[in-house]
């Protein structure tokens, strides 16, 4: 894979994580892959040598919300785990969707010197949810081109969520039935 790769275009072919396979990678303070494991590597058809070094981002899939990932990062930032749903595109333009548990790495000193994803399979309840509801914020992103709309639909989001008595955090358990 050479250092300018271009932009994978989405297939619409799906792939579904099994029950028991989970999903980890580990990167550094700037995002940049450190560690996959092999179900990482399958699922997203990347070499490992292709993949270390790597921003984690290079399988975003654009009909991700930008405001999920706003709240992924700053809830990382303040230190603190954070669960998302996300569907990610593989290089090869195929797209998957996971249960992701996102936590802050930290050296013995308590300090923060990466991050920890463990990924498992989606329920199709909670898909159908998640879809809902990120096809929502898409909107409200396609309403502030460029720069900001990250910021506008995690406010959308958290106003919506206000309305509704919940958290994030909240939400997303009860969508999740047990994930799966």
């Amino acid at each position: 894979m050479s250092s300018t790769t271009l932009a994978v275009r989405p297939t619409g072919v799906e792939r579904v994580l099994a029950d028991d396979q989970l999903i980890v990678s580990k990167t550094d303070l700037k995002g940049r892959l450190t560690y996959t494991n092999d179900v990482f590597l399958t699922i997203s058809a990347i070499e490992e040598q292709d993949a270390i070094g790597r921003p984690h981002n290079l399988i975003r899939h654009p009909s991700m919300p930008r405001g999920i990932f706003r709240l992924l990062w700053d809830t990382l930032r303040s230190g603190d785990e954070l669960f998302a749903y996300v569907q990610n595109l593989a290089l090869d333009g195929a797209h998957y969707w996971v249960f992701a548990h996102v936590t802050p790495s930290r050296d013995a000193q308590g300090r923060v010197v990466g991050y920890h994803s463990t990924r498992r399979a989606v329920s199709a309840r909670a898909r159908a949810e998640v879809e809902r509801l990120y096809g929502q914020m898409l909107q409200v992103e396609a309403q502030h081109p460029g720069r900001g709309a990250d910021e506008a639909s995690l406010a959308w989001l958290q106003d919506l969520l206000t309305e509704q008595g919940q958290t994030y955090s909240e939400w997303l358990w009860s969508v999740a039935g047990g994930a799966r």
